[in-house]
């Protein structure tokens, strides 16, 4: 999981680079925003279900089911917020930051042997 969360934190850069070319500095943070949307959530559902194997007994499913929902409360509410306090919100670089960081996980099927 901890590969999944740093390709999506690089495909955020990525994202934000490309969207600060074509749309400047509002575009740039607004993409890099959306990624984190995604991947700050990522990020935390990673590390607890990673806590989860290393007690004994190993993970159990009932927590992947709440931290899953968690995560995407956590989504909806970093989303709610970056609306609410970034004033030059580019929503179209927003969603693609999003988007971007939320199918990068493509990139890992296609680097499969």
């Amino acid at each position: 999981m901890l590969r999944l969360v740093s390709l999506q934190m690089m495909a955020t850069i990525v994202a934000g680079l490309i969207a600060g070319l074509i749309g400047g500095w509002a575009a740039m943070f607004s993409a890099v925003l959306g990624g984190f949307c995604c991947v700050v959530p990522n990020g935390v559902m990673a590390m607890r279900l990673f806590a989860g194997t290393q007690k004994p007994g190993g993970a159990n499913p009932a927590t992947f089911f709440i931290w899953e929902f968690v995560k995407i409360a956590l989504t909806l509410a970093l989303l709610y917020v970056t609306a609410r306090l970034y004033h030059d919100l580019n929503w179209f670089a927003l969603l693609g930051g999003f988007i971007v960081a939320l199918k990068s996980y493509i990139i890992l099927i296609f680097r499969q042997k």
